[in-house]
């Protein structure tokens, strides 16, 4: 397993308030990370829906090798709070997904979605301006045509880089229920949003239109049995997708089978064991993250408990499963009782497909590395390591004597949660929103 170093922690906060991790209020809570295609650029949206962006540092003359800090690059409002006045429901205007769509030109742009609402965003540099136009005076004011008498040919002037962001597209109006997921499909043409009982594909440059490819809400409502927890498309195949539902089961679907995927191709499936059974195995088994591998040959779950990798091949049970936290099952009782055992965890691969990270509480996070089966627990603290100190392993007491390093199940605090990580696509530095506060590591032989 690398060993992964604290290159800095970045403190995420709107503009004049205290740094301080006691300091913080309901909107600052980051609730998702993303690294763009080339790792280059990281955003962060956060509950009161503002977007963060930041650009890593290029490689300096002067030392060379060093690069791998990210600073701030653009921040804007993405989202603001609404009002359903027909079924008098507010909208809040939480970041619940961003992604990133592969860099074309200068520009940069990306998906952000809410509860209800998704969004275009460009974002580009501007560090020249047009002057001298003919039809308008410096002020920006009409000229009165007669009083042209003479054309001119508009400079462009130097001024002081500016990042602008701006909305391209907004696709409303198409989901009833809350957007658990949007994914950019891989002809970089279309994109699908998911909801509990839907899933829409959409074309960018079509606004009011989606087509519906997913509807598994039956005809009465009370016969209601599942709903879907997450989707995502294949990296490489832009007619197949995967959701998963909070049954424990993923289905693969072909968009080439029919206009309307409500039968899958593939449908992957744990058998339960039976004397594991007991009244909180269907939480615990609603899948809260799905993952296409970088290959496309896996799917990567996570559910409350554990992190599972499934083959495309096998169908019937998954070819590595990992535990997480295990030692929270004798707590399920408590964790039911405020609301502990309803968080929704993310799951991440690494760039190489070989390591996978996911998040627990206390702001502890896992790492198993699939091919030597080893595992490690770090910790997202402020407290606990300074900028460029190595992380130490955490371990958790279960049973028996506590050693001086170990830290006991019942002093573990579950209002401190990772649960959004993001992997730099292609190196080993990993972003950690723990709460309010985002942490950047990265491997120490870097």
């Amino acid at each position: 397993m690398k060993c992964f170093s604290r290159y800095l922690p970045y403190i995420f906060r709107p503009p004049n308030t205290i740094l301080s991790s006691s300091c913080h209020t309901e909107a600052d809570i980051i609730s998702t990370v993303e690294f763009n295609h080339t790792g280059e650029l990281l955003a962060t949206g956060d509950k009161g829906g503002r977007v963060v962006i930041f650009q890593r540092e290029q490689e300096s003359k002067n030392q060379v090798h060093r690069r791998g800090e990210y600073n701030v690059y653009s921040t804007f409002q993405s989202h603001e709070p609404e009002f359903d006045y027909l079924k008098s429901l507010e909208i809040e205007e939480k970041i619940n997904k961003i992604r990133w769509l592969p860099q074309q030109n200068a520009a940069y742009f990306l998906l952000s979605a809410n509860d209800k609402t998704v969004k275009l965003w460009k974002v580009s540099e501007r560090d020249k301006r047009p002057e001298g136009y003919n039809l308008k005076d410096e002020e920006g004011r009409l000229r009165d045509p007669a009083t042209i008498t003479t054309l001119r040919v508009p400079v462009l002037r130097p001024v002081d880089l500016m990042v602008e962001a701006i909305p391209r597209r907004v696709f409303a109006n198409a989901h009833t229920y809350h957007i658990n997921s949007i994914s950019v499909n891989s002809d970089y043409e279309t994109y699908m949003s998911a909801d509990d009982l839907r899933i829409n594909l959409w074309n960018f440059e079509i606004t009011n239109q989606s087509f519906n490819i997913v509807d598994i809400k039956p005809a009465n409502m009370e016969e209601l049995t599942e709903v879907i927890t997450a989707a995502e498309f294949h990296p490489h195949h832009c007619n197949t997708f995967v959701y998963s539902s909070s049954k424990g089961t993923i289905r693969l679907c072909d968009m080439r089978a029919s206009a309307l995927c409500d039968r899958h191709t593939k449908f992957f499936e744990e058998p339960e064991d039976p004397s594991n059974r007991s009244f909180f195995s269907e939480i615990i088994s609603s899948i809260s993250d799905v993952k296409f591998s970088h290959s496309g040959r896996y799917i990567m779950t996570r559910d409350y408990l554990t992190v599972k990798v499934w083959d495309l091949n096998m169908e019937n049970r998954p070819i590595e499963t990992y535990q997480v936290h295990d030692y929270l099952r004798s707590k399920l009782c408590s964790l039911y009782e405020n609301d502990c055992i309803f968080d929704k965890f993310e799951c991440v691969w690494n760039g190489s497909d070989s390591v996978i990270m996911t998040g627990s509480y206390n702001n502890f996070f896992r790492m198993f590395d699939r091919n030597t089966k080893r595992d490690v627990t770090l910790e997202a603290s402020r407290e606990n390591s300074k900028p460029r100190a190595i992380l130490k392993p955490r371990k958790v007491c279960v049973g028996g004597k506590r050693r001086k390093d170990e830290i006991t199940v019942d002093s573990l605090d579950f209002s401190k949660k990772i649960l959004h990580t993001a992997w730099h696509p292609s190196e080993n530095i990993i972003a950690v929103a723990a709460t309010n506060n985002l942490y950047i590591f990265q491997d120490k032989v870097n």
